[in-house]
């Protein structure tokens, strides 16, 4: 099992990136960090979102998948994944300019965010 990232170091981590650090190992702790709250508040495993190379999680309830590919697929890079788990830009707003790929019928964080 993945060590999680205690919730006092990754609300710092938030709270440096928002202050302009975008450093590596910043960005690797605040986005671990606000997926793992995504993942913890509205578990499931039906979308799987991704922020790579830093990290990928299960969430929203409904069918699950097993093997390949998962039907549901959120992907975006860690400025747009961290501006959208904090409340910086909207769903509509991020996904209208293309900055988020999504793809199934369930697919969307619109109802999740911010966390």
């Amino acid at each position: 099992m993945r060590k999680t990232i205690e919730p006092e170091r990754g609300i710092a981590a938030v709270a440096r990136w928002r202050d302009g650090d975008s450093s590596r190992a910043t960005m690797t702790i605040a986005v671990r960090y606000t997926l793992e709250e995504l993942a913890r508040r509205v578990p499931g495993n039906s979308v799987e979102v991704r922020v790579p190379p830093y990290a990928a999680v299960q969430c929203i309830p409904g069918p699950r998948h097993t093997r390949g590919t998962p039907p549901n697929v959120v992907e975006m890079d860690a400025q747009v994944w961290l501006e959208l788990a904090t409340g910086a830009t909207t769903w509509s707003a991020a996904y209208g300019a293309g900055r988020v790929r999504a793809s199934g019928t369930r697919a969307s964080l619109e109802d999740v965010l911010p966390v």
